[in-house]
């Protein structure tokens, strides 16, 4: 997993709440056994018609969306059931941050262990980020972790507050393995002490 520290990048609106991981990733491609390629899936029923075809529209098929890296969205993001799909499909998208007034916890746990990062504001200061891009050109944002602050579109630094355990796994690109492997010389003195291996 990539450390993630700081991000800038052009952002996308979605300005829509209860968006499920349904929706994010459909279930008929959940069939997959690898963990890539996901993002051409991403909310495919809203982007496709029954025959596969491109329907117009889409908010995230904007050009001035383009190669966006970061998703400002409406609450409750990715609720519903428990699919790292959901995840998976739009980190590969391109997305390694999405912003929205609150999120489905599972959604959230998913996100944190792949290296995206996920942040909660109020909802009004999403509303007022979503206004500030400019949706003739596009717009870019930075969003510091290490700092705990993004720089919206306006120009505004906007504090974020995220847990400290969530920080200093995404800040050392550390997923479950490495985590854990940051203990392997406890670990193997635990073996030795107790005859395994």
């Amino acid at each position: 997993m990539k450390p993630f520290v700081r991000e800038t990048g052009r952002v996308a609106v979605l300005d829509r709440p209860d968006v499920d991981t349904d929706q994010i990733v459909p279930k008929q491609f959940l069939k997959r056994i690898d963990r890539t390629g996901f993002g051409a899936y991403l909310f495919y029923d809203q982007r496709h018609d029954e025959d596969g075809d491109p329907l117009p529209g889409f908010p995230l098929d904007r050009p001035e969306f383009a190669d966006a890296k970061v998703l400002l969205t409406g609450r409750n993001f990715g609720c519903g059931s428990s699919r790292e799909h959901a995840a998976w499909a739009l980190q590969d998208f391109g997305f390694d941050v999405v912003i929205a007034p609150s999120f489905g916890d599972i959604f959230r746990t998913n996100a944190s262990k792949i290296g995206m990062l996920v942040v909660e504001l109020p909802e009004q200061e999403v509303k007022q980020m979503m206004e500030s891009v400019n949706l003739d050109t596009g717009s870019e944002v930075t969003v510091d972790l290490e700092r705990g602050v993004i720089v919206a579109p306006d120009g505004r630094e906007v504090p974020f507050a995220i847990d400290e355990a969530v920080r200093h796994r995404l800040l050392n690109g550390l997923d479950d393995i490495g985590l854990t492997l940051q203990h392997e010389d406890e670990i193997a003195a635990y073996e030795r002490s107790h005859g395994i291996g």
